[in-house]
This record gives C-alpha cells, structure tokens and sequence, in this order.
C-alpha cells in the first residue's frame, strides 16, 4: 500500500495510545502456561500478537480472542505434554525468541517459521546454550527445528544482547525440574524489557528475581497461576503518535516500558540539538531520527542493535532522510542526524518495518510525501492511519 500526505501545518488532536503490544506478548505467554482460565483485556490484534497466539494453540493451549472487544481468554498449557509441533512466527522476533526455548521442553520435536528477515535474525545465545545442554537445534533457513529437553541450570550471556534471550529463558526455566540462573556479562542494556517480563511472571505466579545487579535467580518445578489482567496503553507507539504533535492519553508515566522517555527525549530535542541514548530504548530510533531532522538534529547513542531489527534501522533511515535533504552519519554505535527536512525528493520507503513507516509519516505530515510499504504498520498499529484520518490528517491511500 501506498500512502500519500498532505502537508499540514500545524496538527493538534488528542488521541488514545494502542495497547502495549510487549506486555501483551509477555500476558499471552503466561496465561498460555498458566492452569486454568485467565482473561486479558485491551489487546490489539496486530501481526505480531497475532503471531504470538498463533504459537501458544499451537503448544495446546486454547485461545479465544475476540477482535471487536479486544479480549482474550486463555486456557492453559503445559508444552512438555505436547506432540510434535509447528509454529509460525510470521514477522515478530520477539515470538520467535520467546518461543524458542518454550519448545525445548518437550523431547517432541518442533519447527519454528517466519518471514525470510525473521529467520535471519541472530539466535546464538540459543544456539550456544542448545548445543551445550545436548539440544538440536537446526537452522535451515527457511525454518528453525529444535528437539531436546531444557532441564535447567547456569546460564551466562552479554548483558548487550537483545533482551528477547533473557525473557525467553526467563519464561521457560520456572518449568524445568532443576533451578535456573541467568548471569549478564558487562552493560546490560534493555533493562527495562527484562524488568517487564519479571512483572508479568510474578502476576502469573512465578517466583523470579534479580538476586543482584547482574543475576536473575529462576526456582525451578514452578506452575503458572491463572490471572485475569488489563494491558496498559504503548509508549513505543505513543512516540509516533506524540512526534506528529498530538496529545496523547492511556499511557502510564510510571510505566516499566523504557520507551516511556519518549517524552523527554521529544523535549530535548524542542529545544536544541542533543545527545540521547538509547541503549534501553532501541524501538525509538527511527522516530527519533525523524523529530531531530525536523528540529535541529542529534547524535544518538547505543545504537549498535538497530541493524537487527526488521530492517537495518539506522541505515535505512539515512537512506530515506537523504531523499529529505537530511544528510546521516553513522558509527559503530552512535548515528548523527543533521536537520533542515525539505520535502522528499521521491517516494519514500516502508522498508518493510512498521517503525520506519511510522517515523517517516511523522516527516510527510510536516512536509508532504508519499511511502510505499506502508501496510507494514500492521505488524504493531493497524489502525494507524485511520486514527490520522479521524483527526482530520490528509492521507491517501492505494493499494
């Protein structure tokens, strides 16, 4: 799809924040492992949530979702009593990760599908811990085969890694017979993410902690309990719509979600160029990129694991800024944005990733432009658009 927009001033609006789709995942999971009946109220049924519920039926548990009223109600499972199983994580890295390990509780073996950018995507923390616990683990590029029982034990990783390895783990060591440690080797960056997952596991029962700075203790032969539970408004999708100039309510300033500094990285940027680091925060990237380009640039720190996101994010902003006269420089973990956004000079691109079609409509909304691949935004906000629409943005869209 591509979508048009009309240049507009200035925009003024209140809207509602989407459902955090990262607590939603974590809720799912648990309730999905949990015994009994859980309900989660206040999910939106974008692709990756989608995905997410797609895995867990296939594990055994029994997911009724409706749509309209955004509610799930989740009978649970145990993935050790499983068959052999199939699971198809279509775009989401964080399904992939999370699941990954859950498959590994069960001798049946599983097989594990997604997109050609998913399957791509780096999993040697699991590899390396597979291989060491005696787990096949088969990556064939068009699919990923695990076969093997996790049972428990000390695990050490980089604390710079993606914290989709950390949670993944986390979800799935309460369930092994014998007790789990998770030990972070230097900066541990996404903090925020693993302290999300830890409160979603201790709603659902699971006793799980940090024992110091840089260890997580796991007690292993737990159960997930049952527990009905309301998604709290996204501040990663709050950013885009906060970047356009528009009020935003259902966010909860004292959110876990790292993302939430949005707010005053918009703010520093209002009032000069900045620094900002965004180690904790990487899903606010390319949002950030845009609103420094239309102000008056910045240098962004942390930005290492942009490249493995579902576009090399950091790249192809620079690409895209550069068809807006914004020239980019980038480093091994930093970007510098300049700024002076004019209108862009050919179509933009979605590359295929929902935060860069997002950060780009927050450009065109300024300047005017056009972006093709913009059904991307599916994946985390489908309605993203129609919301511009309602607040009397003008956008064209074809098909």
């Amino acid at each position: 799809m591509k979508v048009t927009i009309n240049p507009q001033g200035h925009i003024t609006g209140t809207v509602k924040a989407p459902p955090s789709k990262s607590m939603a995942h974590r809720a799912l999971i648990c309730a999905g492992l949990a015994e009994g009946k859980s309900v989660i109220d206040n999910i939106a049924a974008s692709e990756d949530i989608l995905a997410t519920i797609d895995c867990l039926r296939a594990l055994g548990a029994e997911i009724n979702y409706d749509t309209e009223a955004m509610r799930a109600e989740v009978k649970g499972t145990d993935p050790a009593s499983r068959g052999e199983a199939s699971l198809h994580c279509r775009e989401s890295g964080s399904t992939l990760r999370f699941m990954l390990p859950l498959c590994a509780l069960s001798d049946d073996p599983a097989a594990l599908t997604g997109s050609r950018r998913l399957m791509e995507r780096p999993l040697t923390i699991y590899e390396d811990i597979f291989r060491s616990e005696g787990i096949d683990l088969d990556r064939s590029g068009s699919s990923i085969r695990v076969k093997g029982r996790l049972t428990g034990g000390d695990f050490g990783m980089p604390g710079d890694i993606s914290s989709q390895f950390v949670s993944g783990l986390l979800f799935t060591l309460p369930l092994c017979k014998e007790d789990g440690l998770i030990r972070l080797e230097g900066k541990i960056e996404s903090r925020p993410y693993i302290d999300m997952t830890i409160k979603a596991l201790n709603d659902f029962g699971i006793e799980v902690g940090w024992k110091n700075e840089t260890d997580l203790a796991v007690p292993g032969s737990q159960r997930y309990k049952a527990n009905d539970t309301t998604i709290e408004g996204d501040w990663s999708n709050a950013a885009n719509l906060l970047a356009l100039g528009l009020e935003v309510t259902g966010v909860d300033p004292d959110s876990l979600q790292g993302d939430r500094v949005c707010r005053e990285y918009f703010g520093q940027l209002d009032e000069g160029r900045a620094e900002l680091d965004i180690a904790d925060c990487p899903d606010l990237g390319p949002v950030l990129m845009a609103y420094a380009a239309l102000n008056h640039g910045a240098t962004l720190l942390g930005t290492r694991r942009l490249r493995f996101k579902e576009s090399d994010r950091g790249n192809v902003m620079r690409e895209e800024l550069a068809k807006c006269g914004v020239d980019v420089k980038m480093s091994e973990d930093s970007i510098t944005v300049g700024c002076g956004v004019k209108a862009p000079s050919q179509m933009l691109s979605g590359h295929n990733d929902h935060r860069i079609v997002m950060a780009l409509a927050a450009i065109c909304a300024r300047t005017g432009g056009s972006i093709e691949g913009a059904e991307a935004v599916s994946k985390s906000f489908p309605d993203y658009f129609d919301k511009l629409e309602g607040l009397g943005i003008e956008i064209r869209k074809e098909q």
